[in-house]
């Protein structure tokens, strides 16, 4: 592999992702939080941004977009769907289709639920996932204009990827999500064995993003809607997967 993944912390508490492949010298960028943190660490790697991908319209997302484009003139690619209130679109893209991006194949993901034009990007040869506010760390995003069932659709969609992809999530919110985990399940190893590691990469200074896939698979309550164990212990024993979910996000809301 000759593709580097580097995270970059914006603004409070949100990240974005440069990738560079040192074969060709290309760069790209999924999301743009903020300016000034991407650019200092694109000009002291001395690369030039070929190419930026956006996950979804808000503007913790998208802020930075335009004037990168002034600085670098990436190729910029997002929904076709929200191409209304997105920065201006070189390429449209939809869930299903696929597109080259530092000589791999991204495959595009449609993920409605925190919102309705929401992608995720998989890049199946770099073993890894940009799922901004869909997927995220131990967690996954507020439902502000998607449902409960097109959330719930969306995870298991991302859970369908190899587990060993690298989840690259939106934001540093994990020990308040590990938090609320643990108030579902206290007595949950795999989850308790979580909690010490978050600690200890907070205290560290360490992100937790990105994050396996097979690691939010065993801890993260929001893809194991569908557990007996999980159900069980919120006392919702039998209940459909998506009323568990519906459950917990609704919990999540409150908590």
């Amino acid at each position: 592999m000759t593709l580097e993944i580097v995270t970059i912390p914006c603004r409070t508490d949100n990240y974005a992702f440069v990738l560079h492949d040192v074969a060709t010298g290309q760069t790209a960028l999924v999301d743009a939080p903020e300016l000034a943190p991407i650019r200092v660490a694109l000009e002291r790697r001395g690369w030039a941004l070929t190419d930026l991908l956006i996950t979804h319209h808000h503007d913790d997302h998208v802020a930075a977009v335009d004037a990168l484009r002034d600085l670098y003139a990436p190729r910029v690619i997002g929904a076709a769907a929200d191409a209304h209130r997105l920065p201006r679109l070189d390429l449209q893209v939809r869930g299903g289709d696929s597109f080259a991006l530092l000589g791999q194949t991204v495959a595009v993901i449609d993920v409605p639920g925190h919102t309705v034009g929401h992608l995720a990007y998989h890049m199946a040869a770099a073993r890894a996932a940009f799922t901004a506010d869909s997927l995220m760390a131990m967690g996954c995003g507020r439902l502000f204009e998607g449902t409960a069932a097109q959330m719930w659709d969306s995870l298991q969609r991302l859970r369908a990827l190899p587990g060993d992809t690298l989840i690259c999530s939106g934001h540093e919110y994990t020990a308040a999500n590990a938090r609320f985990a643990a108030s579902l399940e206290p007595d949950r190893p795999a989850l308790l064995a979580r909690i010490a590691a978050i600690a200890a990469d907070r205290a560290a200074g360490r992100f937790t993003v990105p994050s396996a896939l097979t690691l939010e698979m065993a801890t993260n309550p929001f893809l194991r809607a569908d557990d007996p164990a999980l159900a069980a212990a919120i006392g919702m024993a039998g209940a459909s997967p998506l009323s568990v979910f519906t459950e917990i996000r609704r919990r999540k809301d409150s908590f």
